[in-house]
């Protein structure tokens, strides 16, 4: 009878183990299409600037950030599943598998977090300089390839109600305008479509984007470093909730699947 009693006892607390594995796998695997989302947005969204920005010509950053968190979110969606499958099946080698790649993963996510933060301000950099060199090729007509770059930057410059990366004086730098009074007709007023214009000053944009394009910039950053953090902490306490139940598993040999 003490026997049984102990046994119930355990299989009590197997269900509330299983209950909460189950949670955070569901945490974890929204987390997880959340990275495959963000991804495929880097790699397929041709109406924002930063993709577009780095996945021309030599520089393919984009591409391999993309790869980077479309295989990270591919694995945590496999491992989800397995988690899921050897909470309710009872497996011991489904849990196994499961836990493996939890802290293959965890460690994978550490690296990834500290390469966010060591070479945040480098992509900055880069991503300032690209900027740059847009401005100084815009409108050059044996570059078509970069149009589309161009059209967000009209885009970026006519909504914003700016001019420029730091400010107007930054397209003196274009080698394209038939002359050096010339702007960009998005830096104006004008409805215009063309690519440069010529008005007068009270009728342009002053103020540079900057400010604009390096809050969007660590806008990006911050929701991928919170989402990677997030599922840091939800691997932490599902590695947990994962060890003990193998433990009650194996102590008390409730192997039914094995």
């Amino acid at each position: 009878f003490r026997t049984e009693n102990r046994r119930m006892k355990i299989r009590k607390k197997i269900l509330i183990q299983k209950y909460y594995l189950n949670v955070f796998n569901a945490i974890f695997l929204a987390l997880g299409l959340m990275l495959l989302t963000f991804g495929l947005w880097l790699l397929f969204d041709r109406s924002n600037l930063f993709s577009v920005l780095f996945s021309s010509g030599k520089n393919q950053l984009v591409a391999y950030i993309s790869c980077i968190l479309l295989g990270t979110g591919s694995v945590i969606t496999f491992i989800s599943a397995m988690g899921f499958l050897g909470s309710i099946m009872e497996s011991k080698c489904l849990l196994v598998t499961h836990l493996s790649f939890q802290i293959l993963v965890f460690v994978t996510q550490m690296a990834i977090l500290l390469l966010i933060f060591v070479k945040k301000e480098e992509v900055h950099n880069q991503w300032n300089n690209r900027i740059d060199e847009v401005i100084s090729e815009y409108g050059n007509e044996s570059l078509v390839a970069q149009e589309p770059v161009w059209n967000i930057l009209n885009a970026v410059q006519h909504n914003m109600e700016c001019c420029g990366r730091y400010n107007i004086t930054q397209w003196e730098r274009n080698k394209t305008k038939e002359n050096s009074t010339q702007v960009p007709c998005s830096c104006t007023t004008s409805s215009l479509k063309k690519w440069f214009c010529h008005v007068s000053m009270d009728l342009t944009y002053s103020k540079g984007c900057e400010e604009y394009l390096n809050t969007w910039f660590e806008n990006n950053v911050l929701i991928l470093t919170a989402i990677i953090i997030s599922l840091l902490i939800t691997q932490v306490l599902s590695i947990t909730l994962t060890g003990q139940l193998f433990r009650n598993f194996r102590k008390n040999n409730i192997w039914p699947n094995e």
